[in-house]
């Protein structure tokens, strides 16, 4: 995927060095966009391994409205453990282990381990535990207004984009300013803050906003996760997949992924995989994991690299 090894270029060369909530430190640019047809190919990083279950995971717990991790552990996807695990800490008064050392990296995945088994196993602890607060998919199936009602946008604007194509308006937003701190007790506010569809010549494209972009880990995973959304409201729609747009604002690579950055970019891009879904479902709620089937991904070996909490 060339587009993302010139935005790796990109940060690498024109970056500047910015302090960060995590303490970590990034090097940073401000505004970057790539753009993909996905009427060709689907967008999924062959210059490292990327694996495509907990992106579909995550984009039906999305989907289903649902905050809490236990769907995401119960299917083997580890990606959202870190923040209530360290919500968990906080509300205890439990020390936060230093992750920089080794004996605190050592201390800190013995305990995220016991965290998510007994989220996993003890329902109770499941639910005052397990839950990241009103993020992604509350926002997407159930947002909030004044006066006590709860808007379902997802269902809402397939029902515009069936009845209304040209609509200007076909928005979904995660970003609602009333429930940020509530967001950032036990896990963070939305980093892909809204995104909208647009309709034309028998297609649909989706543009998505992203205000914060770990390009090393997250943003791999964001584009083929909207890039498949997209995918998945054209079906039901009737449509074309057309483009996926990814407009970024602060799009860093952390200090500790540099290198692992540089390993990337000395490997060359393989051809990019496509992706089947089912074409007998016609509701996007109705969609399971088995109903995708990820064709032709020979990507260069999965490089690791430490989420930044």
């Amino acid at each position: 995927m060339y587009q993302y090894q010139k935005l790796l270029k990109h940060i690498i060369y024109k970056g500047v060095k910015k302090t960060d909530r995590t303490g970590t430190g990034t090097v940073s640019v401000f505004g970057y966009q790539m753009r993909f047809d996905l009427s060709k190919d689907f967008p999924l990083v062959t210059t490292k391994k990327v694996p495509i279950k907990p992106i579909i995971h995550e984009l039906l717990w999305f989907l289903r409205g649902d905050t809490n991790i236990k769907y995401l552990v119960d299917n083997g996807v580890n990606i959202w453990n870190e923040w209530p695990y360290q919500a968990y800490l906080k509300k205890h008064n439990i020390p936060i282990p230093n992750r920089k050392t080794k004996e605190g990296a050592e201390e800190w995945e013995i305990g995220l381990k016991t965290f998510v088994e007994l989220v996993k196993t003890d329902t109770d602890f499941a639910h005052e535990y397990g839950n990241l607060g009103p993020i992604y998919g509350y926002q997407w199936r159930s947002w909030p207004t004044p006066d006590g009602r709860h808007i379902d946008q997802i269902t809402q604007v397939i029902e515009r984009i069936k009845e209304k194509p040209d609509d200007r308006r076909l928005i979904v937003s995660a970003w609602n300013v009333a429930d940020i701190e509530e967001m950032s007790k036990s896990g963070i506010p939305p980093c892909h803050a809204f995104f909208q569809f647009y309709v034309a010549n028998g297609k649909l494209s989706c543009q998505l906003y992203q205000r914060s972009c770990d390009i090393f880990l997250g943003v791999p995973f964001n584009a083929a996760s909207y890039a498949l959304l997209t995918m998945m409201v054209a079906q039901v729609c009737g449509l074309e997949p057309g483009d996926f747009v990814h407009s970024m604002g602060d799009a860093h690579i952390y200090l500790n992924h540099l290198s692992q950055v540089h390993e990337q970019l000395y490997r060359e891009p393989r051809p990019l995989p496509t992706m089947r879904i089912n074409p007998n479902v016609k509701d996007i709620f109705d969609f399971k994991y088995e109903d995708f089937e990820l064709v032709g991904y020979d990507p260069h070996p999965a490089i690791k690299g430490a989420v930044a909490v």
